[in-house]
């Protein structure tokens, strides 16, 4: 009995909400990086990386959490929720492609800030812009009561409301 009610109820492995916002965040990541890839102020170069997917929903991290007066690598790594070594793989690359430098931190002779370069603050106009019109795309799919029930109930959930 019990393998027969295993087998009859084996859709919430696929069904279930934690699933569907992970196919939902990488589908709205996945847009946006299309939309930057065409955006008119990308350097040529980051949007041919953006179209040969060479550039992940990993490196949106740094376009989300880095602060526009720069963060030492330690802050950048908490607020993205990443080891610090792997953010330092992220930013050796986007420091490659010209996204970042490391500048000297006026606090601390031993440390580094990393800080958007003019490429890079480009780079953040154009995530803005992708951002609100993928944002416009789901509103148009679900509706936009559908929509902002989903936003309340996300920022609900994320921060812990009761």
């Amino acid at each position: 009995m019990s393998i027969n009610l295993l087998s009859n109820a084996q859709d919430w492995r696929q069904s279930h909400l934690g699933r569907l916002l992970g196919h939902a965040m990488r589908r709205f990541d996945e847009r946006v990086l299309e939309l930057m890839a065409q955006h008119i102020e990308v350097p040529l170069a980051l949007a041919n990386l953006a179209a040969r997917d060479k550039v992940s929903a990993a490196h949106i991290h740094i376009t989300r959490h880095l602060p526009l007066g720069g963060a030492r690598l330690n802050e950048l790594a908490t607020m993205a929720g990443m080891s610090k070594q792997a953010m330092g793989d992220l930013v050796t690359q986007c420091e490659a492609w010209g996204l970042v430098a490391r500048w000297p931190d006026s606090l601390d002779s031993r440390a580094k800030r990393i800080v958007f370069t003019e490429t890079g603050l480009a780079w953040v106009r154009a995530f803005e812009q992708a951002v609100a019109q993928t944002e416009a795309e789901f509103r148009e799919a679900v509706g936009a009561e559908v929509a902002t029930v989903v936003s309340l109930g996300l920022d609900a959930y994320a921060n812990g409301y009761r």
